[in-house]
């Protein structure tokens, strides 16, 4: 379930982050941009290239808060520990403890 989960927020993620560096791409020219008052002294792919992972780790955090809300009480409030290791008058069928 945890491997789905990371799955439906990385590859959604991936695709956002992949459209947004083509219109960044097709927009931006790193050569005219300046940081602080001085040219940016990396390359243009090296530019794009932490563009990209800056749009795709901010797209995984959009996509990491919508699991996050998705998530059903039950699943937050399922006991963690083994039927057989839970504390005395906590609930054996898969409550809360």
């Amino acid at each position: 379930m945890l491997a789905r989960r990371l799955m439906w927020i990385v590859w959604p993620a991936f695709l956002v982050a992949g459209l947004i560096e083509v219109m960044v791409f097709a927009v931006v020219d790193p050569r005219d941009l300046q940081w602080f008052g001085h040219p940016l002294t990396m390359s243009r792919q090296s530019f794009y290239t932490l563009a990209f992972f800056a749009f795709w780790i901010l797209t995984m955090g959009a996509s990491a808060l919508t699991t996050l809300l998705g998530i059903s009480s039950v699943e937050v409030n399922r006991c963690p520990l083994p039927v057989d290791a839970r504390p005395e008058g906590c609930p054996k069928d898969g409550g809360s403890c």
